[in-house]
């Protein structure tokens, strides 16, 4: 037992280490506890970058061009003014303005037209043509919207690039026409694309733009001209024209009415005179009618006669009445 017991003892220890050993080097441990979830950061919501403001600016002028402020009042401007939202700029007869905003816009202002800034931004830009005829280029790549509304209608002509025209009689007819790119033309919820070479008009009444059709080349359908020979110095021209068209008669500018019907009293000086009246469409067309006219209005010289017994001879004398 002495000689056994050493041997029982190593047995005793060994086989209590056989499962020490077997969680030490066999057994697998447990997985690691999953780590945490990872909690994303809230989205970071970029505020809206505002639009830029812009500048108009009057570029070009020729004649008498007028601005009203605030105050309401007109004042006569030269080239190099800068423009704010609500102001408002004139064009008298015989003369015009470019405007400018930024690097995007240029709209260019006939004679007898007047239009006022509404908006002016980075992205979007809007001015109201009251009356007359105003043509806008907006520059390609821009990224800028440029809206024209009429007064006294709910059209509006809105485009990102290209040239397009309106006209406002002021009354309710209003004309657009494309020269370069599109246009695109609301009135009375209905929505038409005018193309280069096209043009659409609104009537008073009517269910909005027409569908767009080709500029026409003749603009001026009659004109009645009086007799060449007047006694007076004023006449009066009547005819019919194409609607939507500025025409110009005498130095004065203005727009047929809404069925083309125009009637105008023209002054006339003593002698030669000419008479022209000039048709401008919004396609950028032209046409022109003249008439010449020979003005006198001094009265008739009456020669004295002389009578036979006036003379100095005093050969015949007339018959003396008998007396009673």
């Amino acid at each position: 037992m002495k000689r056994q017991a050493p041997f029982l003892i190593g047995l005793v220890l060994i086989l209590a280490a056989l499962p020490l050993g077997y969680f030490l080097f066999l057994h697998k441990p447990p997985p690691p506890p999953p780590p945490p979830p990872v909690v994303a950061p809230p989205p970071v919501v970029e505020a809206p970058v505002p639009d830029k403001p812009v500048e108009m600016e009057i570029s070009e002028v020729s004649g008498t061009v007028e601005v009203r402020r605030k105050d309401g009042t007109w004042q006569k401007v030269e080239k190099g003014v800068t423009l704010r939202a609500t102001d408002a700029v004139r064009t008298r007869d015989g003369s015009y303005a470019v405007l400018i905003g930024g690097e995007s816009v240029l709209v260019r202002m006939d004679s007898g037209t007047e239009v006022t800034v509404e908006q002016l931004s980075d992205s979007l830009s809007r001015i109201m043509l009251a009356s007359g005829m105003a043509t806008t280029t907006v520059r390609p790549g821009s990224r800028h919207t440029f809206e024209v509304k009429a007064a006294n209608s709910d059209a509006v002509a809105r485009a990102t690039e290209g040239t397009f025209t309106m006209s406002n009689d002021g009354e309710g007819t209003v004309a657009v026409g494309s020269r370069e790119g599109q246009v695109e033309f609301v009135g009375n919820g209905k929505v038409v694309i005018v193309r280069a070479g096209q043009q659409s008009v609104v009537r008073p009444g009517s269910n909005g733009p027409s569908e767009p059709t080709p500029v026409p080349a003749s603009l001026l359908r009659k004109v009645q001209w009086p007799a060449g020979r007047q006694n007076k110095r004023e006449i009066v021209v009547q005819g019919q024209a194409e609607p939507g068209i500025r025409l110009e008669v005498g130095g004065e500018t203005f727009s047929p009415s809404k069925d083309g019907s125009f009637t105008r009293t023209v002054a006339l000086k003593e002698g030669e005179n000419e008479v022209k009246i000039r048709a401008v469409s919004v396609g950028g067309s032209q046409q022109e009618d003249s008439q010449k006219f020979s003005v006198d209005t001094r009265p008739p010289v009456i020669k004295k006669l002389k009578t036979p017994w006036g003379n100095a001879g005093g050969q015949i004398t007339p018959a003396q009445p008998d007396s009673p």
